[in-house]
């Protein structure tokens, strides 16, 4: 490949064009009119402008962005995350071109896109799964008999959802119609696919993913777990590896668990194998996410491997240069999304102009961003500003390099996650280990986060005072001793 596309924007089509320009490439960028002096278009080689800004003008338009690549010359097209990234027909249309689609194949991310689909292709692997209903829901009074047989509380999930849309929780019987009928509606509505199915409700599990990597050759490895259990709204905010509480063993079964999943279909490319953790260390397999991974940066901390590069690679036919025996874990990684959010008002968007953006620097920190001082946070994209990644000997290490990184990070003009990322670090219950995906509703209030800054404030105070008064005491004057010379000017 002598020039690749980068269907995306932001922070994370920075990010690609980075190892592109490392391998020798020549990137192209896309835009919209309201990005048109972003990062990532003045960093590539190239840069057109898709359109308008809203997403369905610009970057959703699958035909503009491959007639521009034909014209272009490109070889292939990395989609980034979000946007086209898991659209199995873009995926189909950019190979048809004659372009390389720097991903999976599109018949592996048409089954895995749909969790029924996904489910049914891993069946025969014996792989654990939620219990419940492996089918789309077409009978109410069905339905009921499978909820009572599995036992409430039950979840209804959206066939081809993800973020949290299309999802609800049902406590008791005389509920489920309705919300069926809600969770179908929402999923017809944000993906085009009404179809919802029911899983038993896991009342405190943990987030737990395996990131796999396969080549044309059937060589798939994988490259240890990311713990995503801090979430709001459904939404990963904090991510680490390796988790705190996998034993090697259990590792070991998750790792090989994933990569039967992506066998299953005949994976290739990068891809995420979702599972949850029930509080007994029971795992059960959720989903896969057929592209590159908003929190792929810590994985690529602890086993020093660039994922970008080994997508490029593999799409340009190149096999696996490492087996499973060669993966190894250094050490300990965590990554926090920044936001342009408000975490003293439910997390609300932020939009605003960047007065101010420092971002921190120093050994074992990494910053992916795609702003810079004096830019706009647009309304019509995601809210995300950076993510802020920190590399340690160990999980505390790791910890304070990341607690001293969001004190180093300035940003003014905008509500950000900062001060929510560092209550989090702070709290006992992560530091201890202790928590599953209700942390934020089990821990953390706006009032608490108000009183966490409060005795910051009023320790930081304290800590001037006496610095104040150390350095008093110690530059206070010398007593001044009457001199023959003085005495004279006073009789004079």
């Amino acid at each position: 490949m002598k020039k690749i596309l980068v269907a995306n924007r932001g922070e994370i089509a920075l990010r690609v064009m980075r190892t592109i320009r490392k391998m020798g490439i020549q990137s192209v960028a896309v835009y919209s009119e309201v990005d048109r002096n972003a990062p990532h278009v003045l960093f590539a080689d190239e840069a057109v402008c898709l359109g308008p800004a809203p997403s369905n003008q610009s970057y959703l338009n699958a035909d503009k962005i491959i007639a521009f690549a034909k014209q272009l010359n490109v070889d292939g097209i990395h989609p980034g995350y979000g946007f086209l990234s898991e659209n199995a027909n873009f995926a189909k249309k950019v190979e048809e071109a004659g372009i390389k689609f720097i991903g999976p194949g599109a018949e592996a991310m048409r089954i895995m896109g749909s969790k029924l689909a996904a489910k049914e292709s891993v069946k025969k692997y014996d792989i654990p799964m939620v219990p419940g209903i492996d089918e789309a829901i077409k009978d109410v009074k069905a339905a009921k008999a499978v909820a009572a047989k599995i036992g409430y509380p039950i979840l209804i999930k959206a066939s081809a959802g993800g973020g949290g849309k299309g999802m609800r929780v049902v406590e008791k019987e005389s509920d489920l119609e309705e919300q069926i009928q809600r969770a179908a509606s929402e999923a017809q509505s944000s993906f085009g696919d009404g179809s919802v199915f029911i899983e038993k409700y896991i009342a405190s599990p943990r987030h737990i993913e395996i990131q796999v990597l396969a080549d044309h050759y059937g060589n798939t490895v994988h490259l240890f777990e990311r713990e995503c259990s801090i979430q709001r709204r459904h939404q990963k905010v904090i991510e680490e590896s390796p988790s705190s509480v996998l034993t090697s063993e259990l590792r070991k079964r998750m790792g090989e668990a994933a990569v039967m999943v992506a066998k299953s279909c005949g994976y290739t490319s990068t891809g995420t194998v979702e599972f949850l953790l029930d509080e007994n260390l029971n795992f059960y397999f959720l989903e896969m996410n057929t592209r590159l991974q908003v929190e792929h940066p810590v994985t690529e901390m602890i086993t020093g491997i660039d994922l970008v590069e080994e997508q490029i690679k593999i799409a340009r036919g190149e096999k696996l240069s490492f087996t499973q025996d060669d993966v190894k874990i250094n050490g300990h990684a965590l990554e926090l999304r920044v936001y342009a959010e408000d975490p003293m008002d439910n997390f609300l968007p932020s939009i605003g102009k960047l007065t101010k953006y420092h971002n921190p620097q120093g050994e074992g920190i990494r910053v992916d961003d795609g702003y810079t001082e004096g830019m706009d946070i647009p309304i019509y994209y995601d809210s995300m500003i950076a993510k802020l990644v920190t590399h340690g000997k160990d999980r505390m290490d790791a910890i304070q390099k990341m607690k001293d990184a969001i004190r180093q990070y300035k940003i003014e003009g905008v509500s950000t996650t900062l001060s929510f990322g560092l209550f989090v670090f702070e709290n006992e219950n992560f530091i201890s280990g202790r928590f599953d995906t209700h942390f934020i509703k089990k821990h953390y209030t706006p009032e608490k986060l108000v009183t966490k800054e409060e005795e910051q404030a009023k320790l930081a105070s304290i800590v001037a005072l006496k610095y104040w008064l150390k350095e008093q005491k110690e530059i206070k004057p010398v007593p001044s001793t009457p001199t023959r010379w003085t005495n004279r000017l006073m009789e004079k």
